[in-house]
């Protein structure tokens, strides 16, 4: 099968696994692309490639033999569709797309409707729906999980903030607060559940079974707070131009916290987080503009 893959996934791959690494994988999709619809069903038919697409997978548009639409999402090993696939398969649909099967390297999931996400909708209504949403997920995990645990993945981000800073010293008060925040927070966490990972208003998307269903998981184990800290930052550009910006961002901090009892102050340090990690490896792959805003934002926490 001859074909391009959209170009936000081929920018993306360099960027989180290496120029080298990508163009191999992606060298590789034709043959993929076979496999994995030889392995979900020999009825399984191909009816085009979904653009722009995701970031971290080729999402390839199918029916099933008995005319069902569906979803062929392959990613690349470093994107751990193991445990995407883990995830799915304990929410069973709850919240979530559900997991139809699996087989080569790809996830068959239901088709939703990415033309419309919540970002499609007004602010307040779509962080009421968010919080509508995200609550689903948070379960316990299944017994035996391989997920990492918050501690463990933000743990890995340090020595990278850290070069960020030691690369450009005017980020080193706001990458100093964020790390001590984040040690504060690891020191004792208030519940271990599964989280999305990723978890903000374009990952949410809507269904037919269900109105909103959230899709491209990241899991992990942990405290909400971690789960909800980037969706305070949704929508981040409309904050930014908005001459109450600050008052916005910590009154949103409030209201999902209390919407969600989640404790304010645990919110406010994964957020503050969170958008300095963003900020400073936006930065560090040249996405400056993305870069500058994660990081005005966390100027205002």
């Amino acid at each position: 099968m001859g074909f391009e893959p959209p170009q936000r996934l081929v920018r993306a791959l360099g960027e989180m696994h290496g120029e080298r690494a990508a163009a191999d994988w992606l060298a590789r999709l034709p043959e993929l692309i076979n496999e994995s619809l030889a392995a979900n069903g020999p009825e399984l038919a191909l009816e085009r490639v979904a653009a722009p697409g995701g970031r971290s997978s080729l999402v390839l548009l199918v029916r099933r033999v008995d005319g069902t639409p569906a979803v062929l999402k392959i990613a690349p090993a470093g994107a751990a569709p193991d445990l995407e696939q883990a995830a799915l398969a304990h929410w069973n649909g709850w919240g979530a797309v559900r997991l139809l099967g699996s087989g080569g390297e790809a996830l068959l999931l239901e088709r939703l409707h990415p033309e419309v996400s919540l970002r499609s909708l007004p602010e307040a209504k779509a962080l009421l729906e968010a919080a509508g949403t995200v609550r689903r997920l948070w379960v316990e995990p299944p017994v035996g999980h391989s997920f990492e645990t918050v501690a463990e993945r933000t743990g890995r981000c340090t020595d990278p903030m850290r070069a960020a800073a030691a690369a450009d010293p005017a980020l080193e008060p706001l990458v100093s607060a964020a790390l001590a925040a984040r040690e504060e927070l690891v020191a004792h966490s208030p519940e271990v559940l599964l989280l999305h990972g990723n978890f903000r208003q374009s990952k949410v998307l809507a269904g037919e079974r269900a109105p909103w269903l959230t899709v491209g998981p990241e899991p992990l184990v942990g405290e909400r707070a971690y789960d909800l800290a980037r969706l305070v930052r949704d929508r981040v550009e409309d904050l930014i131009a908005s001459p109450g910006g600050p008052v916005t961002a910590r009154r949103r901090i409030n209201k999902l916290a209390d919407s969600l009892d989640v404790d304010r102050e645990r919110l406010h340090g994964w957020t503050l987080f969170r958008a300095v990690e963003s900020g400073t490896r936006a930065l560090t792959v040249g996405r400056r503009q993305e870069g500058e805003l994660s990081l005005e934002f966390a100027g205002w926490l």
